[in-house]
């Protein structure tokens, strides 16, 4: 063991519990979709507000075609970046969730700025934005949950795996006879 800087020993770290790991292997996660996340915004920000002063739409048509095109963007980043290391069996019951998940949130995303725009009346380009903003937020919680448990499913982890493995050894040493050693 080696003297750090303060002259304390210094040895490998200590082990962190299991429940810390997950909460770790969480954090990150969540770091990784919010990053993905976040370029999807901007995504959904600026096509909807190209389609919305660029067309005659009306604002929720242009929310929607802006929803659906990060919603493309969203499942190429979640499965190449956030969830690479997940699951990839099964491509087609992946995206068929993707879309039907991505569906509910576009319905949360949308109906939050038709509330707000036929409900309240609140049209004007900044309300429009600020409202199609926390639609975002809301229907994000939902994504993240709905994602993580039914679409890109976590393979199991290394040390159960691991933990398994060395069982199974152990079980298979026990039961096979052991030779005897003659006594001269």
């Amino acid at each position: 063991m080696g003297r750090g800087s303060s002259g304390l020993r210094t040895g490998p770290p200590a082990p962190r519990s299991a429940a810390r790991q997950r909460l770790d292997r969480l954090v990150r996660e969540a770091v990784k979709f919010g990053a993905v996340g976040g370029a999807g915004v901007l995504v959904n920000l600026l096509v909807f507000n190209l389609v919305r002063h660029g067309t005659e739409l009306q604002v929720v048509r242009a929310s929607v075609i802006a929803t659906v095109v990060a919603i493309v963007f969203n499942y190429i980043g979640f499965r190449y970046f956030t969830y690479r290391d997940r699951d990839k069996s099964g491509r087609t019951k992946e995206l068929t969730l993707f879309l039907l998940f991505s569906a509910v949130g576009l319905v949360i995303e949308n109906g939050v700025l038709y509330a707000a725009t036929y409900g309240f009346g609140w049209d004007s380009p900044l309300q429009s934005n600020i409202f199609k903003f926390v639609g975002i937020g809301v229907a994000t919680l939902f994504r993240f949950w709905s994602y993580r448990t039914w679409v890109f499913k976590a393979l199991p982890a290394k040390e159960a795996v691991a933990s398994a493995e060395s069982f199974l050894a152990t079980a298979t040493e026990v039961k096979k006879p052991r030779p005897t050693q003659r006594v001269p």
